[in-house]
C-alpha cells in the first residue's frame, strides 16, 4: 500500500485530479536534459519514422501543406496520425505528441474534408457567431482525423494588396481582423461552453506580416530550397515593417492582445521583421512584449524552417531564437542537427537550462489543458462526421453572406431563373481547385477536381429552370465571334487568380486596385495581364481592355461546397463577375 502511493507521488502527473500546474512541474521534474529538447522540436512527418519519435521523445509531428498520405482520405490521416502518437506514448516518460496542420480554411489538406471561404471572404461576412461555428466544425474535422493542433487562425492586418498572403487576412481593419480572429480562435480552441476542445489554435503570424512594405524582402543564399526571388515574387512577403512602435502595436498587436485576452495558448512568429529585425529573433516582442507585457502563458512556435534566415550559421540561429523566446522550433528537415546544436549552445553556456525549463513548461501546459495525457488518441468513429452535409451547410452559408455587391444597375440582379439563356464563360467556372484556392490538398492549390464540390458551373446549371440554355465556353470567349447579343441573352465572365500563396504569390500588378481604386485598378490589371500575354507570344486580343469598361454589375466570391478563392498572381480565369452582354 505504502509503495503504491510512493509511485503515484512519484508520476503525478499521470493523476488527473490534480492541478495542471502541479502536473507540469512534476513531469518536468523527471525529464531528462534529452527529453526536454526532444519536446521543443517540431519535425515533418516525412523526415522523422515513429521510432525516432519515441527515441527522441519528439514534443510534435506535422504535416506541411500538401504532407497527405496515400490515399489521401481522412481515414489514412487517422491512422498516420495515430502511428506516431502510438510511438510517442511508448517513449519513457509516455508524453504524447501533439500533431499539427494547416487547417486554414477547413481541414483544408484532407481530401473530402468541408472547405470554408478564405479569411478575406469570412471578413466579408462580418459575421463573428458564423466564424466561431467555422471554426467550431474545423475543429471536429481535425479531432476526427488525429490532428489536435491547427496553425489557424491568421490576424495579418494586410496594408498593401500587392502582399501574396494578403487573402489569408480577415481585412484591413484591426478592429475586425481582431473581432473575427477572436471568434475563430475560440471556435477551433473552446466549447460552446467555454471549455478547453481537443484542438489547439495558433494564432499567427506575430507580428506585422501584413506590414511589410515592398521590395524589402530578401534572399538567402545558404538556404538554397527555398524564397529565391523570380519576377514579382519574394517582394513583400516575409519583408520588413518599418513602421514605428505606435504603429505597430495599434495597427498589428492588437489582433494578439485580443486572442491572448480571450484564451489563445499558442503564437506561431512571422518569417517577416521589424525595423531590421528578424522577428524570430526579436526578444523585445517574444518575450517583454508578449510573454510579459501581454501575461502569455501558452507556447510560441517558429514558422517552417524560419530560424535558418536568422543567420548564415546554424548555431547562431538556434542560440538567438531560443534566447529571444522562442518555446518550440519547427525544423521540418534535419531534427537531430537541431538536437545536436542545442546541446551543444547548453554545454558552452549560450543558452541557460532556466530558459529550456521554461519552454518545455509552457508546452506541457498546454497539452495538459487539451488533456492529451488523458485522451492521445481519438475515436475513429468521429471520422462520419469529416465533411458531413451539415457541415457543408454551414460552408453554403459562409459562401452566401460573403458575396459582395459591388453595383447593381437598373436591378440586374437577381437574374430570372427562367432565363432562356445564360453563358457563362472561363475556366474558373468549372474548376474546384480555382474555387479553393491556396492551402487546398496542396501547399499552393491546384487546378482541377482537387476534392469533393459543386463548381460554380454546376451550381448555376441546378439553380436555373430546365428550360434555360446554359452555354459554356472553357477558354475562347475573346477569340470566337461575339454571340448572338438579342436581349434574352445573359452573359457570365470569370477572369480569375491561379491558386498562389505567400512569396509567390506576390504581384506588382495588383498594385493597380491599391493606388487607384476598383475601376481604375481592373483597367489596370488587364492592361499588365495583356502584356504578359503579349510577351508570352499569345494572342493580343486574349484580355481586352474593353472587359473592364462594360458594365460591372457584382463581384462574387464563388462556390458551393468548396468555398471560395482569393488568391494570388492574376490570370484571366478567376475574380467573378457578371454583366449584360
Amino acid at each position: 500500500m505504502g509503495q503504491d502511493i510512493q509511485i503515484a507521488n512519484t508520476f503525478a502527473y499521470k493523476n488527473p485530479d490534480l492541478p495542471i500546474e502541479d502536473r507540469v512541474e512534476n513531469l518536468l521534474s523527471h525529464m531528462t536534459l534529452a527529453e526536454k529538447i526532444g519536446q521543443m522540436a517540431q519535425v515533418e512527418k516525412n523526415s522523422i519514422t515513429a521510432e525516432e519519435v519515441s527515441r527522441y521523445a519528439i514534443g510534435s509531428v506535422l504535416s506541411g501543406g500538401g504532407g497527405n498520405p496515400t490515399p489521401n482520405t481522412p481515414r489514412s490521416w487517422w491512422q498516420m496520425v495515430h502511428s506516431f502518437q502510438e510511438a510517442a506514448l511508448k517513449s519513457r516518460l509516455g508524453i504524447p505528441l501533439i500533431y499539427g496542420s494547416d487547417a486554414v480554411h477547413g481541414h483544408n489538406n484532407v481530401k473530402g474534408a468541408v472547405i470554408f471561404p478564405h479569411n478575406v471572404g469570412l471578413g466579408a461576412t462580418r459575421d463573428s457567431e458564423l466564424v466561431e461555428r467555422i471554426g467550431r466544425i474545423t475543429a471536429k474535422e481535425c479531432a476526427a482525423t488525429g490532428v489536435r493542433w491547427d496553425f489557424a487562425p491568421a490576424v495579418s492586418v494586410p496594408q498593401d494588396i500587392r502582399w501574396g498572403r494578403t487573402y489569408e487576412g480577415f481585412s484591413e481593419n484591426t478592429d475586425l481582423v481582431s473581432a473575427l480572429g477572436v471568434a475563430l480562435m475560440r471556435g477551433l480552441q473552446y466549447t460552446e461552453n467555454g471549455a478547453m476542445s481537443t484542438l489547439l489554435a495558433s494564432v499567427k503570424h506575430y507580428v506585422a506580416d501584413g506590414g511589410t512594405r515592398w521590395g524589402s524582402a530578401r534572399g538567402y543564399p545558404w538556404l538554397h530550397s527555398m524564397w529565391t526571388r523570380e519576377g514579382d515574387s519574394f517582394q513583400i512577403d516575409q519583408g520588413v515593417a518599418e513602421i514605428d512602435e505606435d504603429a505597430l502595436r495599434t495597427i498589428h498587436l492588437a489582433p494578439y492582445k485580443a486572442a491572448i485576452g480571450a484564451g489563445a495558448m499558442c503564437i506561431m512568429v512571422s518569417y517577416s521583421s521589424w525595423q531590421g529585425l528578424k522577428l524570430h529573433a526579436h526578444k523585445y516582442l517574444l518575450t517583454d512584449v508578449l510573454k510579459n507585457e501581454f501575461g502569455f502563458k501558452g507556447f510560441v512556435v517558429s514558422d517552417w524552417q524560419a530560424i535558418d534566415q536568422i543567420d548564415p550559421d546554424y548555431y547562431t540561429c538556434v542560440v538567438k531564437s531560443i534566447n529571444a523566446g522562442l518555446d518550440m522550433i519547427m525544423v521540418p528537415f534535419d531534427f537531430k542537427r537541431f538536437i545536436n546544436t542545442m546541446n551543444d549552445a547548453l554545454e558552452h553556456n549560450d543558452i541557460a537550462p532556466e530558459r529550456i525549463d521554461d519552454a518545455v513548461r509552457r508546452i506541457l501546459r498546454v497539452k495538459f489543458q487539451l488533456g492529451l495525457f488523458e485522451c492521445p488518441l481519438t475515436d475513429d468513429s468521429l471520422l462520419s462526421e469529416v465533411g458531413s452535409a451539415a457541415h457543408r451547410e454551414v460552408a453554403r452559408e459562409a459562401v452566401k453572406k460573403s458575396l459582395v455587391l459591388l453595383k447593381n444597375d437598373d436591378h440586374i440582379v437577381p437574374l430570372n431563373k427562367t432565363l432562356p439563356r445564360l453563358l457563362i464563360a472561363g475556366r474558373a467556372a468549372d474548376d474546384l481547385g480555382y474555387q479553393c484556392g491556396g492551402w487546398s490538398i496542396e501547399w499552393m492549390g491546384a487546378p482541377g477536381n482537387v476534392t469533393k464540390g459543386t463548381t460554380l458551373l454546376q451550381g448555376i446549371r441546378m439553380a436555373v429552370s430546365a428550360t434555360t440554355e446554359v452555354i459554356y465556353l472553357r477558354r475562347r470567349l475573346w477569340r470566337s465571334r461575339r454571340p448572338d447579343t438579342a436581349r434574352d441573352r445573359h452573359r457570365f465572365d470569370q477572369p480569375a487568380e491561379v491558386p498562389l500563396l505567400e512569396s509567390r504569390g506576390d504581384s506588382a500588378i495588383r498594385q493597380a486596385a491599391h493606388r487607384d481604386g476598383l475601376r481604375g485598378g481592373l483597367e489596370r490589371i488587364y492592361r499588365g495581364v495583356a502584356a504578359r500575354y503579349r510577351r508570352a507570344g499569345r494572342c493580343r486580343r486574349t484580355v481586352r481592355r474593353c472587359t473592364v469598361r462594360r458594365q460591372l454589375t457584382t463581384y462574387l466570391a464563388a462556390g458551393y461546397e468548396s468555398g471560395s478563392s482569393q488568391s494570388a498572381n492574376p490570370e484571366p480565369v478567376v475574380a467573378v463577375w457578371l454583366r449584360i452582354a
